[in-house]
């Protein structure tokens, strides 16, 4: 995958260490801690997957306790994210070319209509907010890097502590810039979901199924924008065996579910087919899982 030489996005924010305290319901950084030491990076990684990635479903009541109240202000905390170690300076760069890849793809596909539904919509850039120990969002309360990174569609941006990516190589071995990319792309992929409207409710299907199909189709949008990307990135078979790795990493069964009742996000077989139906096809209207039965996801 091809960074140098890209354009570099616009819409970043720099949040650095969030002070924590400054409003309610935020979970500090010690309960992070305490997290790993009890269930270890695996279990505190499937609790930030369920609770970051799963905002759209979760009950008003539990996500005002978790994430604090929604009135909070967007504002950051200490010194830069970016400049406290050169890894986070790279991985600051890297993010802020992807997010500029992505704005370039989906400028042109909303527009034109080619997502599920087939509706034409204007593209509103989502700005990405990096931050490291935990941040105060304009939409989605107050929340700290176990969550790991998230969309809040109160404020339309995305949030990621830099840090989530060597938890990526280490922690769940997806290791590779695509995987990495993957998951901004992935985030972007919500993004769209706010800007054409997906159901929230299904007839007959629990929480639990819908947000199935809404993190099925955010992993296709997420293959259509590597699609996209495809020639101006460089972006070789080694980098799809990366995304499609990292897809695996973190698929509800791979992280220790056996119960699919369970399933919040699609189990690995799943979340990489979907990733390899919109990477393949480039085609956004394929990606449409609320169309589907249940068995065919």
């Amino acid at each position: 995958m091809r960074t140098d030489g890209q354009r570099r996005s616009n819409n970043v924010e720099d949040r650095g260490q969030g002070r924590g305290g400054g409003g309610r319901g935020g979970v500090p950084v010690q309960a992070l801690l305490g997290l790993v030491r009890i269930l270890g990076w695996k279990g505190t990684l499937i609790a930030g997957v369920v609770l970051g990635i799963g905002y759209f479903f979760m009950p008003a009541s539990l996500r005002s306790s978790l994430f604090g109240s929604g009135a909070q202000s967007a504002t950051g905390g200490g010194a830069s994210a970016c400049a406290a170690s050169p890894t986070n300076t790279a991985a600051c760069d890297f993010s802020s070319v992807v997010l500029a890849s992505t704005e370039d793809v989906w400028g042109v596909e909303l527009p034109a209509g080619r997502v599920p539904g087939g509706r034409p919509v204007p593209y509103a850039n989502p700005t990405l907010v990096i931050f490291t120990g935990n941040v105060a969002t304009g939409g989605c309360g107050n929340a700290t890097s176990a969550v790991g990174p998230f969309y809040c569609p109160g404020d339309q941006r995305l949030y990621i502590d830099p840090g989530f990516y060597q938890v990526m190589e280490t922690e769940l071995r997806a290791p590779g810039d695509f995987a990495q990319a993957y998951v901004i792309a992935h985030e972007v992929g919500h993004h769209i979901q706010h800007l054409i409207g997906i159901p929230r409710r299904m007839t007959g299907e629990s929480n639990n199924q819908v947000s199935v199909r809404t993190e099925l189709q955010a992993d296709c949008l997420a293959g259509v924008w590597g699609h996209g990307a495809r020639a101006r990135l460089e972006i070789t078979e080694a980098d799809l065996a990366e995304a499609l790795g990292a897809a695996h990493a973190i698929g509800d069964d791979t992280l220790g579910h056996d119960d699919r009742r369970e399933f919040t996000h699609g189990s690995a077989a799943q979340r990489m087919r979907w990733f390899r139906r919109g990477f393949d096809g480039g085609d956004a209207r394929q990606c449409d899982t609320f169309a589907v039965a249940q068995s065919a996801l």
